[in-house]
């Protein structure tokens, strides 16, 4: 984004779109805070690491949708404020007739996805996750980036997060974070890259009161430690945390 190298590189603008629980959700997220707050005080060292890195993902399973955390399939958009907002945003993306890319970390979860998009775009179009064959890969970005309208693209964020050139699309939502900066960034950076012509508009789905609120302001107030610190050890800074600490950021307001 240096202007004096490239001049031409429209604007990318970043917002944090928070949405609330849902009462299954909020009954969930409470009942593994509780359960987790017992186990704590029983472990130490590396299987008290291993409990708060599988913690962080339960939790955040059960911002993005009950049915994920639980092992089901039926995935109600009404039990899950984040596909409420999904909802939201590409109704509008869609009456534009413009491209998104949707990321989300768990492989699972981008079939659901896929099945809830195509409702609202009126089609079943792409998705790219680890076990997608590098042919198959190839061919999705070249018809993407083609002239016919493909409205979103899936991505798992470990297997589209680098690597891809997706300049038609000129959104960009994280359905759920990864708590570093920098993975994220290279992942909007499929879209935000030279030959974009279009400003990019990034989302960020945040469940307020939770987890994700809670380190999302950590890092936003601390932009050089996001940076330096949690850019070049993932989410293990974390697991650092006391476990006063941790059950403060772990507890829904």
């Amino acid at each position: 984004t240096d202007r004096e190298i490239i001049s031409d590189l429209p604007d990318k603008l970043e917002q944090v779109d928070y949405v609330g629980l849902s009462k299954k959700q909020t009954v969930l997220y409470r009942k593994y805070v509780a359960q987790l707050a017992d186990k704590l005080n029983e472990l130490s060292g590396i299987q008290r690491r291993g409990l708060v890195l599988a913690s962080l993902t339960k939790l955040k399973q059960i911002c993005n949708h009950p049915d994920q955390y639980l092992g089901q399939g039926t995935y109600d958009p009404k039990e899950s404020g984040k596909f409420e907002m999904l909802r939201e945003i590409c109704e509008t993306i869609y009456e534009k007739r413009e491209r998104v890319l949707v990321f989300t970390q768990f492989k699972e979860l981008t079939r659901y996805l896929d099945e809830f998009l195509s409702e609202v775009f009126h089609c079943h179009v792409y998705v790219l996750h680890g076990g997608t064959p590098v042919a198959k890969r190839n061919q999705m970005v070249e018809i993407f980036q083609g002239e016919k309208y493909v409205p979103y693209m899936i991505l798992s964020v470990k297997a589209g997060g680098t690597g891809l050139n997706l300049t038609n699309a000129s959104h960009v939502i994280h359905f759920d974070r990864w708590w570093n900066p920098a993975v994220e960034n290279q992942a909007t950076d499929r879209a935000f890259r030279i030959g974009q012509k279009k400003n990019v508009m990034v989302h960020k789905l945040v469940c307020k009161g939770t987890i994700e609120e809670k380190i999302n302001e950590m890092i936003e107030s601390k932009k050089e430690l996001a940076a330096n610190v949690i850019g070049s050890s993932g989410e293990s800074w974390i697991t650092e945390m006391s476990n006063e600490e941790l059950l403060s950021i772990l507890t829904l307001d």
